[in-house]
């Protein structure tokens, strides 16, 4: 419990108490109402565990940033890259040297407003905005602030969508043919498999099961600072994706020509990792125009190839996203909704034929289907259910 005294030198009155840590405070007022009311806060707030540093608030935000970004040691390196990029270019700038304690909603209102007015698209506003509202977050977890001034922003929209290639089949076989037989394999894998670029570099022998037909996505490459580094997946999360049959023997037979030192499934010339930089500037591209395809197309879209085919094949959207290694069924919805109504007008022409074999079926079939129908409309309501861990019946 704390304590209340009447300094004896200023004759103020000083309300004591002792923080979280053990360290001894002291808070002066004026009036003894005051350092009681302050008191018996300071009090609530410990039982409750919400306690907030009355000095914490005093402490410069770039340098609580710098302490922030120095403990960031749950993200990839290159994510640490683009977080430091945004500090120092963005946030830095605008909050650097102001106390924590003084910066309000409307602050951080007027900062994306003059992001967004700078001409930056949506999505680097939100970006910078979110590791803006970690910094403030974790200070306010720290008990430095009571809540965090991110609160009730409204950022824009995303207005346009980047523009996907989906290849056909035929295409995807055209880029092959063209590229270097070292990757030929590779684009199969990409446009089938739906890797990411990283993940594809990073796909070791050891992760394949071609008797199984299968594949486990464990990790990934990107280059930090010209170094090549091999960490988890963009979710963090390893998954298993089902390879053709056709994939299955390409792929056997590419391991066999073309063996890794480094145990790597795709290697360069001298049997390293694939730097993917490299590997746009001297094989990807000039396939690209040598297949005579759109001068725009990306590597990923041989990924966005992939869920094309799936939708087209009828997959579910879930299943899409399994496969696909999406963090969300939304983020799927997002990129590739547009693309299921084809699907489902698919599955409307599915029943419609069913209706129509159904009616041009004998007398006695259909007679014995309408028996089966009125014993179905007779069952009782009740709601579905599905069985934990189990799988849905196609």
């Amino acid at each position: 419990m704390g304590s209340i005294r009447k300094a004896p030198r200023t004759g103020r009155w000083e309300a004591r108490y002792r923080d979280p840590a053990g360290r001894s405070r002291t808070r002066t007022f004026d009036l003894k109402a005051d350092a009681r009311a302050c008191l018996s806060m300071v009090e609530t707030d410990l039982l409750r565990g919400g306690f907030v540093d009355p000095d914490g608030g005093r402490v410069l935000f770039d340098e609580y940033a710098e302490v922030w970004r120095s403990t960031k040691a749950d993200v990839a390196p290159r994510t640490l890259i683009n977080i430091e990029g945004r500090l120092l270019n963005h946030i830095v700038p605008y909050f650097g040297g102001v106390p924590l304690g003084r910066i309000q909603p409307l602050d951080v209102r007027v900062f994306v407003a003059e992001l967004v007015a700078a001409g930056l698209s949506p999505s680097t506003v939100k970006a910078i905005y979110l590791t803006c509202a970690q910094v403030f977050t974790q200070a306010a977890i720290d008990g430095l602030i009571a809540r965090s001034p991110c609160i009730g922003i409204d950022l824009p929209r995303e207005r346009h969508h980047e523009e996907m290639h989906f290849l056909t089949p035929t295409q995807v076989g055209a880029l092959a043919e063209t590229i270097d037989g070292r990757y030929r394999t590779l684009i199969y894998t990409a446009a089938y498999g739906g890797l990411r670029a990283g993940e594809l570099h990073a796909l070791a022998v050891r992760h394949l099961n071609l008797l199984a037909g299968t594949a486990d996505v464990v990790d990934s490459t990107s280059e930090v600072r010209g170094e090549l580094v091999v960490g988890p997946t963009k979710t963090g999360k390893r998954r298993t994706i089902a390879v053709p049959r056709f994939l299955a023997d390409m792929l056997g037979e590419h391991i066999g020509r073309y063996p890794s030192s480094a145990g790597y499934v795709f290697s360069t010339a001298s049997g390293g990792p694939v730097r993917h930089r490299n590997f746009m500037r001297r094989h990807f591209r000039p396939a690209v125009a040598r297949a005579g395809l759109p001068d725009g197309l990306r590597f990923h879209d041989l990924r966005h190839t992939c869920a094309a085919l799936l939708i087209a094949d009828g997959r579910h959207m879930e299943e899409v996203k399994d496969h696909l290694g999406h963090s969300s069924i939304r983020v799927t919805s997002d990129r590739y909704g547009h693309l299921f109504p084809k699907a489902r007008q698919a599955l409307a022409d599915g029943l419609d034929a069913i209706f129509r074999d159904v009616t041009r079926a004998p007398v006695g079939t259909r007679n014995a289907i309408s028996r089966g129908a009125d014993v179905v409309q007779r069952l009782p309501e009740r709601p579905l259910t599905r069985r934990s861990g189990g799988q849905n019946p196609r």
